[in-house]
């Protein structure tokens, strides 16, 4: 898919911008088609071809996305190793998927086996100059085969709860996506920002259509909440994209009133929940509509979303409802569905499932069961057909016998006007077994709200078990190198305490 949809991409759009740098200079489609092709000439001769996997541990930017073209006109596999990972973590991701080649800068080389095959790069904003050692000018490399279940990517979840993981797509699952997003539609140009690093599933999968739009890629690095908004106000962008954190980081710049966003219609926001204090907040100093977007790494970035015309319960409190074309259970752990209003496992069901684990039959085999994905969070639905997220199975703990899901709780203390950021993680107990901890980052560091206060707020909605036994006031919360919340690390912290004490 990728191959046809560049060339069509290039002979369409031609000398436009396809990617932008901050610096101003830009790559165009033609530019990106012709280095492509150099590329993966350049791969070809070095053995790589159809089923082999090519690593990617480079900045976000023009060089990743050129590779990975290149990659998928021999046929060859692309995985993308984050580069926010440490080299602990780049080494695990690179025993995972035992790549036949690794493109690298020398900063993302470190923690890479010894026995990998490993060319260094060094980024240049120059289309001349770009991937220059790997192009090959007097070989072509013939057509593919159209092939719906060859592999295409490879990406990686955040790593979060244990090892990273790495879910492959096809061809099929990305026509999927790109039906899903946009209909199949070409050319609707425009201006996009990628809020993600390049390894992520929201680039790798979406690649397809956003190329196939002929919009101009503005490309961060690394993000930055200036600069976004800088581009925000100077193309007039309709939408402002992101994860909660991004959100946040957004609304706490000092220079955000300073900015013109009256062009922004919404605000689309993925990779995991949003807290209420968090939705209200944008959505009154944007002056648009929140929605969230539900969805994981094994499900292709689709999945559910709230409506941009939700009431304050929709759009506050749940994930919404399943979006055209995919289906949404949630089940006990006997496999069958549960009663609305209680909490269970949620299941999806949609054509940018995964086609599995890359190089995990097991792990494969447990999470995609008769053309379903387990998603491992916890969840109910609602009277109305939303569902609400309980957290993830693994972050449940239990009190006195009793289950707690982390983010019923924070749904709740969020709401207190003392509470910037919360976070609830169990403590081991010596009596219970173990306790929550609100781990909160205040609104005024100066007049942090206590245990006493958070108590009170939350005994009308939340039964007694569920209520914090302690709290803990923090400067920020950790985030991983999805810019998710880091649950482990806070509960490794918690642990610690408790044992130190």
């Amino acid at each position: 898919m990728l191959p046809l949809t560049i060339s069509k991409a290039a002979r369409r759009f031609g000398d436009r911008a396809a990617f932008r740098l901050p610096s101003g200079a830009s790559i165009s489609y033609s530019d990106i088609d012709r280095i492509s092709d150099e590329v993966a000439a350049g791969l070809a001769e070095r053995g790589l071809g159809e089923g082999d996997v090519l690593l990617l541990s480079l900045p976000s930017g023009p060089e990743y996305a050129v590779a990975y073209l290149a990659a998928a006109k021999i046929g060859a596999v692309t995985a993308g190793a984050n580069p926010r990972l440490r080299a602990r973590e780049r080494g695990l991701v690179a025993a995972t998927v035992d790549p036949t080649l690794v493109l690298a800068t020398e900063a993302l080389a470190g923690g890479l086996p010894d026995n990998l095959e490993v060319e260094l790069l060094i980024p240049t904003e120059d289309p001349g100059r770009m991937l220059d050692a790997l192009r090959v000018t007097h070989y072509s490399v013939p057509n593919l085969a159209e092939d719906p279940e060859r592999a295409v990517c490879i990406c990686f979840t955040s790593g979060s709860t244990g090892d990273p993981r790495g879910a492959w797509f096809t061809n099929r699952q990305l026509a999927a996506i790109a039906e899903m997003d946009t209909g199949g539609a070409w050319g609707s140009g425009g201006q996009l920002v990628a809020g993600t690093a390049f390894a992520h599933v929201g680039v790798m999968t979406k690649l397809p259509w956003q190329l196939a739009s002929g919009a101009t890629i503005h490309v961060m690095d690394r993000w930055d909440a200036g600069r976004l908004l800088d581009l925000l106000e100077h193309h007039r962008l309709p939408a402002v994209n992101g994860v909660a954190a991004q959100i946040a980081l957004l609304l706490r710049h000092p220079e955000f009133d300073d900015h013109d966003l009256s062009s922004i219609r919404a605000i689309v926001v993925g990779g995991g929940p949003s807290p209420p204090a968090l939705v209200h907040e944008a959505r009154r100093r944007f002056d648009a509509p929140y929605s969230i977007r539900y969805s994981s790494t094994e499900s292709g970035g689709i999945g559910l979303g709230t409506s941009l015309e939700a009431d304050d319960d929709e759009a506050l409190h749940t994930v919404g409802r399943p979006r055209s074309g995919v289906a949404a259970e949630v089940r006990g752990d006997d496999g069958l569905p549960v009663q609305p209003g209680e909490v269970g496992e949620m299941w999806l069901r949609t054509p940018s499932a995964m086609s599995g684990y890359w190089g995990d039959p097991v792990g494969t085999t447990t999470t995609l069961v008769e053309g379903w994905l387990r998603t491992g969070d916890l969840a109910s639905v609602d009277p109305a057909g939303c569902h609400r997220l309980a957290g993830r199975a693994s972050e449940m703990f239990i009190r006195g016998g009793y289950n707690v899901y982390p983010l019923e709780v924070e749904a709740v203390l969020g709401t207190h006007p003392g509470i910037d950021q919360v976070a609830v993680v169990p403590r081991p107990d010596d009596v219970l077994g173990e306790i929550g901890v609100a781990v909160v980052v205040p609104s005024n560091p100066d007049r942090p709200p206590t245990l006493d206060q958070l108590v009170a707020h939350g005994r009308s909605d939340l039964s007694s078990y569920k209520l914090p036994a302690a709290v803990r006031i923090v400067d920020r919360l950790p985030l991983n190198s999805g810019d998710k919340l880091d649950r482990r690390a806070l509960a490794a912290e918690e642990a610690g305490q408790q044992a130190d004490g």
